[in-house]
This record gives structure tokens, C-alpha cells and sequence, in this order.
């Protein structure tokens, strides 16, 4: 038996090491097809035949809490995200705003924006406003908090917010030379451990390609959230897009890269769905992407290409598409409350008809 096939069975039975997993993330391209099969499999038993589609549109909208500033001007970003978000600075324009969302049938919105110099979203100030929202409508809320001291954990959990994205980064050269952030990496099992002490929705993100464009620690990212989460109900995968104003030089992290982390997470999670997140690469690259994304074992998506959903629906003819206006991250409950009138993915209603 080949030592690839040894490999197989070890991940196959549940018996596979870190050290295993590491050595599967070095396969060559020729080794990974029976690999992908597996991950195809454990998904298919898991979670049936089926694909979650998100296309937030004006429904769900991403809104920046500090505008376009940002204190780390991280080198993957720089600001770039910040400005496609809507710029709300002060809780009586949040509250209107998410107000007149609700009125005019949203479904929720992320509230995010720049970190301070410790690696916070600054959303404090904002909670009280979020709480009151909360209180007076049904809009799903998923923040991006950062690093967070103990105060704002308590507080996201008084204002009953809904979803915690949280991005897990256990490589070092990256937090100081990417985020820009002088830090210890104890400090995101700190802030895991306050979300956690608060009994909020955590769900982790994981980046590929961080590192330049090229796997490094990504193995380690994943073995945090499989030590101090367990089994999270969903783990967003967003993909490095290569910043053309950053002086340090990114390449694109690649297709078959991208599904060699996801059909490892797969394996190590199976019960966990996993969303391929709006952040990865446009372009040539896009739908084969999410072509090797599919092969390797998720189960969400967001705003994939037409052409790949034509793809799937050949591939399997029996696959359902179930499609949303929100972000991919929204927890199950809610998703009769997000289902998507037709109206909303006009674009896609070729494929399904």
C-alpha cells in the first residue's frame, strides 16, 4: 500500500495525526482526487445534497462603524474593504438606518469596521443602539468585534447580537507583518475564551493564503478553533485577494490550495458547515475556485458565478440550490426568516427554472 493510500485511510477511520494532516497539505496535485471524493462524501452524508447560496444585496448590508480609517492599515486590506462598506459614525444615523432597513423588509446587516492599534473593532459606543434595534425588529446582526477586552464581550451579549465573525490567525509573521499588530497570539484564545464565557454565536474565518498568498499556518489556525471551539456549527473560509497597493509582493493563492484547507476542514469537522466566504479572488480564477471549493466539502456559498452553479447542476442533477439575502455566515434558525424571494436573485433564476 502507498503511502498516499496509508494517508487516505488514516483521515478515512478518524485516526489521522496533525502531523498526517500536515503531510496531506504537501500532496501533490496527481494524489488529491481520492481525497476530494472522501470530502465530497462526508458532506453529501452529512448535510444531503444541497447548497446554501448568499446574495445579500441591499437586504443585508455590510456598514463600517469608523467610516475608512483604520488604525493597523493591514497590508492584505489597507482600507480597500472599509470603503465598499456603508459609512455610519454616530448611533443616531445607526439606528435610523437600521430602522428604515428593517421597515423596508431587510433581514439584517454586519456591522464592522477599521481596528484600533490593539486590534479592535471599536463597536462599544454602538451596543446600546444595537440593543435598542434588537429589541424593536428582527434583523439578524453579525459583528466583526477584533480582539475585544472583557467589557464589549458582556455587552454584545446584553444587546442580544446574533453572529461574531471572528478571524483566527496563529501565524506570527502575519499578525506583525500583515496585521500590522504587536501582540502575543495568546491574545485570540483570550478573546475566544471572553466570547465563549458570554455564550455568544462565535464563527470563525479562516484566511488562506495570508502568508504571501501561500499556505504557512493555516494548519494551525485550524487546530485552534478544533481545541477552544470544538465543533463549531459553521466555519467561514475567505481567501487572500492580492492588494495591488501593498509594497509587499502577494501572489494568488490557488484553486487546488484553497480546497486542500477546506477538504481538511471537512475531515476534521464533518458535523460543521463551511461557507466559502465573498472575500477570495475575482477574475480568471474565480469559478475555479469555487469549482475545487465545491469538490472539497462545503456547503454555503457567497454570490458564486452563475457558470458554476451550471456546472454543479450538470455534475449532479439532483443538487437543490437554497438561496438567501444575507451574509453566509447567518445561523440555521434564521434562514427561513433570510429565504430569498425571486425577485432578489434575479440573475441565478436560468439555472433554477
Amino acid at each position: 500500500m502507498s503511502k498516499t493510500q496509508v494517508l487516505l485511510e488514516k483521515i478515512q477511520s478518524g485516526n489521522a495525526s496533525w502531523s498526517d494532516f500536515s503531510e496531506f497539505l504537501n500532496l501533490e496535485s496527481k494524489d488529491l482526487e481520492p481525497f476530494f471524493n472522501l470530502a465530497q462524501n462526508i458532506t453529501k452524508r452529512n448535510f444531503r445534497n444541497v447548497l446554501k447560496i448568499y446574495n445579500p444585496t441591499n437586504k443585508f448590508p455590510a456598514i463600517s462603524i469608523t467610516g475608512s480609517n483604520c488604525a493597523l492599515e493591514c497590508e492584505h486590506c489597507n482600507k480597500k474593504y472599509l470603503k465598499g462598506m456603508k459609512s455610519i459614525l454616530d448611533n443616531k444615523d445607526l439606528e435610523l438606518f437600521l430602522t428604515e432597513l428593517s421597515k423596508k423588509n431587510g433581514v439584517g446587516a454586519l456591522i464592522s469596521g477599521g481596528s484600533d492599534l490593539d486590534g479592535s473593532v471599536p463597536l462599544l459606543s454602538f451596543l446600546d443602539t444595537i440593543k435598542k434595534v434588537k429589541k424593536e425588529t428582527n434583523l439578524i446582526i453579525n459583528t466583526h468585534t477584533g480582539l475585544l477586552k472583557e467589557e464589549t464581550a458582556a455587552k454584545l451579549a446584553e444587546a442580544n447580537v446574533d453572529i461574531v465573525s471572528f478571524d483566527i490567525n496563529m501565524d506570527e509573521e502575519v499578525v506583525r507583518n500583515i496585521y500590522h499588530l504587536d501582540i502575543d497570539l495568546d491574545e485570540f484564545k483570550r478573546a475566544i475564551d471572553l466570547l465563549k464565557k458570554y455564550n455568544l454565536n462565535i464563527v470563525p474565518h479562516i484566511c488562506v493564503g495570508l502568508w504571501y498568498g501561500k499556505l504557512n499556518k493555516e494548519l494551525e489556525s485550524i487546530k485552534f478553533v478544533k481545541e477552544n471551539l470544538q465543533d463549531p456549527s459553521l466555519i467561514v473560509v475567505i481567501v487572500l485577494i492580492p492588494p495591488k497597493s501593498s509594497k509587499i509582493k502577494f501572489e494568488t493563492p490557488q484553486p487546488e490550495v484553497i480546497a486542500k484547507v477546506i477538504s481538511m476542514i471537512r475531515f476534521l469537522f464533518p458535523m460543521t458547515e463551511i461557507s466559502l466566504g465573498c472575500m477570495r479572488p475575482r477574475g480568471r480564477i474565480k469559478i475555479e475556485v469555487e469549482k475545487k471549493a465545491l469538490k472539497a466539502g462545503i456547503t454555503r456559498i457567497e454570490i458564486p458565478s452563475k457558470d458554476t452553479l451550471k456546472w454543479l447542476k450538470r455534475q449532479s442533477p439532483e443538487i437543490q440550490f437554497k438561496f438567501y439575502s444575507a451574509c453566509c455566515a447567518i445561523p440555521e434558525k434564521y434562514e427561513k426568516l433570510a429565504e430569498s424571494k425571486k425577485s432578489d436573485i434575479k440573475r441565478y433564476l436560468n439555472i433554477i427554472n
